[in-house]
């Protein structure tokens, strides 16, 4: 016993060994080919030949040596000329691997390495494959990085169109299997759930294997063609159009009819008599709207179909559909009862319009009171076509939606709860392949981001089913040693830019730089986005 380990009077802990932990499990199948191995990298525990890869397509046997076979991607603060290339990572590890350095050490605090490719952590006890230590305005920082395995997820979609996609609470299918459901809608917007952990595991396997083949296509920015039970037939892509029954959404609406008609009331004034802006949500009414009536305009008597709430706005003047302003109806006077006698007279010049300005059309009584279709005068066409320019351009975003909170803490720290802790307190940040997480408030660590952020072919999957996703937590090093976080993996960014993760079992064999998306802050440096 030397002077440091005594004990003063507590038990001597000499001779006691430590248990043995071993960096993989031995073989479940002892006769298993000798030229295989058995992936431990998800629960499957694929048995590999030597030059095959496993179920998931990420995991390989090469020359004996269990590899990731995606780069690892890296993200670069500046622009250079070297997006994209791959590049190998030397053998061996420690600062003394005597190999020579390709230049990127100039910029390496300009480099964040993401979880996209990183291998994982699973069996969840081990330390993540990449700790990284690396300096942010000359404070030291630590960002550990993994691919977390996702039971808990799902995807978020958003579609801005104000076409009736179908009810809420319908089911939505992908290949005839029910994978999500439709949502509360948004203004101005059709709102799905997609996925999630009641469709990976608690169905049908076939249901389970479709799911997460959706899932992983929607993540990784692909089409995906979905039907809607009592619906639509769309096909949905992140950052671009919907299309909703083979056609195209065009325009984001610029309102319900209510706010439409309020936003555009002084600029018609004067050059009618009437507007109908006709919606699912509201059709506004422009002479009995509070719009014109602060406008002194005189009632036309207008008389029309739906239940009136208040003053100029209607609700359930048609059904829901993908006619005008997201009703069934092809023929706006369809919608309108009649006209009072007493009130209105020939000559009367009425507008009615979408809340897109995409259908419009301008009419003129007659002597019976009977609607005229008639040419649109110029001045009028002119802000109907401001309503359409007003309009956004419709698109679909998909947010991935993950629980953190589970086992792949783990890789951070023998204490996870810490982890937890630390992200509450606003003194860790979250990032999924480098793009920024929404943190939900509430207990665990459920996190949100939107795809279009994150680096491309970002999500991967493995057969239990579930989603592999990227997950990075950024923080002080000093903050990194006081939730009791693994320092003796912490690895300088020079030595694992220069040969990879720390361990060699399932571990990529080469790193992308790609450069950082314009729109997302550096992951260094900066809290998490706290709900």
């Amino acid at each position: 016993m030397t002077e440091h380990t005594k004990t003063d009077g507590l038990p001597a802990m000499e001779g006691v060994a430590a248990p043995q932990v071993l960096e993989r499990s031995r073989p479940r199948n002892e006769r298993m080919a000798s030229d295989k191995i058995e992936c431990n990298a998800c629960p499957v525990l694929c048995q590999i030949a030597q030059g095959r890869a496993g179920a998931c397509d990420r995991y390989a046997n090469s020359g004996g040596e269990l590899v990731r076979v995606d780069p690892v991607v890296l993200l670069r603060r500046t622009v250079g000329e070297d997006g994209g290339q791959v590049v190998p990572f030397l053998p061996g590890t420690g600062a003394d691997s005597g190999a020579s350095w390709d230049g990127d050490l100039l910029l390496a605090e300009d480099v964040f390495v993401t979880g996209v490719g990183s291998s994982t952590t699973y069996p969840d006890y081990k330390p993540a494959p990449f700790i990284v230590g690396s300096q942010h305005e000359g404070v030291d920082v630590v960002t550990v990085v993994t691919e977390g395995i996702f039971s808990y997820c799902s995807f978020k979609v958003k579609i801005d169109t104000d076409r009736y996609l179908g009810p809420e609470q319908a089911n939505v299918r992908c290949k005839g299997e029910v994978v999500g459901h439709v949502t509360t809608a948004e203004y101005g917007s059709q709102m799905l759930s997609l996925g999630g952990v009641h469709h990976l595991t608690g169905g049908s396997k076939k249901e389970g294997r479709v799911t997460v083949e959706m899932m992983e296509a929607l993540g990784n920015k692909r089409a995906v063609e979905l039907t809607i039970d009592g619906g639509s037939q769309i096909i949905i892509q992140a950052g671009r159009a919907p299309i909703v029954n083979g056609v195209e959404e065009q325009r984001m609406r610029v309102g319900c009819g209510s706010a439409t008609i309020g936003i555009f009331a002084k600029q018609l004034f004067g050059r009618v008599d009437e507007v109908v802006v006709v919606d699912d949500h509201i059709t506004g009414v422009l002479s009995e709207h509070q719009a014109g009536r602060c406008l002194d305009m005189p009632p036309s008597g207008i008389q029309m179909r739906g239940r009136k709430s208040t003053p100029g706005r209607y609700f359930q003047v048609a059904n829901p559909g993908t006619g005008w302003g997201g009703t069934d109806i092809a023929d706006p006077l369809s919608i309108i009862e009649g006209w009072d006698a007493g009130v209105a007279r020939p000559g009367m010049r009425l507008l009615m319009t979408s809340t897109t300005g995409e259908h419009a059309s301008w009419y003129v009584l007659d002597e019976r009171l009977q609607p005229v279709e008639q040419q649109m005068p110029a001045d009028v066409q002119a802000i109907v076509d401001r309503i359409g320019e007003n309009c956004e351009p419709s698109l679909a975003t998909v947010l991935f939606l993950g629980g953190a909170g589970g086992s792949l803490r783990a890789g951070v720290t023998e204490n996870p709860v810490l982890l937890t802790r630390s992200i509450k307190q606003a003194l860790v940040n979250v990032t999924c392949g480098g793009a920024p997480a929404y943190v939900w408030p509430g207990g665990g660590i459920t996190v949100m981001a939107d795809v279009l952020r994150m680096p491309d072919n970002s999500f991967g999957t493995v057969p239990t089913p579930a989603i592999v996703a990227p997950i990075e937590f950024s923080m002080r090093l000093s903050d990194f040693k006081e939730l009791g976080g693994h320092v003796g993996s912490v690895r300088p960014i020079a030595e694992v830019l220069r040969t990879g993760a720390w361990h060699n079992d399932g571990a990529p064999t080469a790193r992308r730089v790609l450069h950082r998306a314009p729109a997302n802050p550096w992951p260094l440096g900066r809290g998490p986005l706290l709900g």
